[in-house]
């Protein structure tokens, strides 16, 4: 269930048109004074503590803190799969003091599988500010699978048609589209199986259950090194550091199939761009460091920067390929 907040007071309202209507004319605002940030910060992460993208949005919080003389405090808001926390950010005041470190794979889907009833849009409520960190998904299947290779695995799909099983945590999941993704793009026929999270599935595909699966290399490394699971390709433009001996899927014969979930920051939409821009040229510095890189490998992300416009084309594109997905395959939301 999605839960709507309720409408901003008219004095956010009229401030976001000035600060954009100041902008557009090149005029300074308060905002974007060069001594921002002049009072603590306030990230917010939709979901619980503990997991990949609260860890991440803390590593941030810290080197922003350090990097821009002011406190970034992480402020965990779960529910509805991330929507509740993102809408909040989507109808604060749009100057610098409220952001949000999302999963934006997981928001760009949402905004499509629950098409009016996401109470905010994912590329007009927001004005981006950087990824900062991708998750590579994997191919990977039970030992007793035949297939030792992705091509392998696709002419026993076209060979057996309805044979393979393969897992997600559950419906609509980037790793349910990315099953779906890859039905349509090589044409077979597999039984999707959804699941109540990666914990249950992975260990059915284990225990055999489940035949195969497109999880994310964190969830699966671990098992693949173990030689419980073996990994076909990872689905990336560049190896997993994690799992360096197992090819791309551009390399396994399967060009153009590239899932990841991705994380970024990014700020009500009116927020001046001087603000974003300190906020990005400090976010360069952060993800080039050794020290973060690696605390972000730890979580299975590989540190990245873009630009704001390279954010926003970015947000733009995972919207634009998953609302197709949804849309061939017939994907509803739970």
């Amino acid at each position: 269930m999605f839960l709507s907040s309720k409408r901003p007071p008219a004095r956010r309202a009229f401030l976001a048109c000035a600060l954009t209507f100041c902008a557009s004319l090149g005029l300074p605002t308060v905002a974007a004074a060069a001594g921002y940030p002049e009072r603590p910060v306030r990230m917010v992460v939709p979901y619980p503590p503990g997991g990949a993208t609260d860890v991440i949005g803390r590593v941030m919080a810290q080197e922003l803190s350090l990097a821009l003389g002011q406190q970034f405090v992480v402020e965990n808001r779960a529910g509805a799969t991330g929507n509740i926390g993102a809408d909040q950010v989507a109808k604060s005041d749009p100057d610098g003091y409220t952001l949000l470190l999302g999963a934006l794979t997981s928001h760009s889907i949402n905004a499509e599988l629950y098409k009016g009833k996401v109470p905010y849009d994912i590329e007009k409520s927001f004005a981006p500010v950087s990824i900062v960190g991708s998750v590579p998904l994997v191919f990977v299947v039970n030992p007793s699978v035949e297939a030792k290779s992705l091509q392998e695995f696709i002419d026993l799909a076209k060979k057996r048609p309805g044979y393979l099983t393969m897992a997600s945590s559950g419906n609509g999941s980037p790793q349910h589209l990315a099953t779906e993704m890859f039905k349509s793009m090589v044409g077979v026929d597999v039984l999707h199986v959804p699941y109540k999270g990666s914990g249950p599935a992975m260990t059915d595909l284990m225990g055999g259950q489940v035949l195969s699966m497109i999880e994310t290399v964190p969830a699966a490394q671990g098992h693949v090194k173990a030689g419980k699971l073996r990994a076909l390709a990872v689905a990336s433009d560049q190896r997993a550091e994690a799992l360096p001996d197992v090819p791309t899927t551009a390399e396994a014969g399967l060009p153009n199939f590239q899932v990841s979930s991705m994380f970024g920051i990014v700020a009500p939409a009116g927020t001046p761009d001087a603000v974003i821009q300190k906020l990005n040229d400090a976010l360069k510095q952060i993800l080039a460091k050794p020290a973060v890189k690696a605390a972000l490998l730890n979580q299975g992300a590989v540190a990245t920067w873009t630009t704001p416009a390279d954010a926003a084309a970015r947000i733009a594109a995972e919207r634009a390929k998953w609302a197709k997905v949804i849309a061939d395959a017939g994907v509803k939301g739970e």
